[in-house]
């Protein structure tokens, strides 16, 4: 399930969540998922890359996220429940030429530090 949002060079697709029932899992399901999103976003919505929040301890799921090319943006303090940490993942889009939006940042941020446009 994702959604857009945010403004002007902020305007992004965002993963909210992406779950598979067990039974279904290794069969690229998650992965057809993903591109759907970004390919609404970027054909459609117009949007300048795609976001995704993921625990920094949930390491299978990182993994799927880098193999679909998505790059850690930044670390959340405390993102989860106020104790884990989080990782908002980024993926580039065709309207952000230059990058940018996946230009990591160089320390972590707080939670009320994150924009919510």
């Amino acid at each position: 399930m994702g959604k857009v949002e945010g403004q002007g060079e902020s305007w992004h697709g965002h993963v909210t969540a992406v779950t598979v029932a067990p039974e279904f899992r290794r069969q690229q399901l998650a992965k057809k998922l993903m591109n759907l999103l970004e390919d609404i976003s970027d054909k459609i919505d117009k949007a300048y890359f795609v976001d995704l929040f993921v625990r920094a301890s949930n390491t299978p799921a990182i993994k799927m996220y880098e193999k679909l090319e998505y790059i850690i943006y930044r670390r959340v303090l405390r993102y989860y429940s106020g104790e884990e940490d989080g990782l908002d993942m980024r993926k580039a889009l065709s309207r952000d030429v230059e990058k940018k939006s996946i230009i990591p940042l160089k320390r972590p941020v707080t939670p009320d530090e994150l924009e919510y446009d």
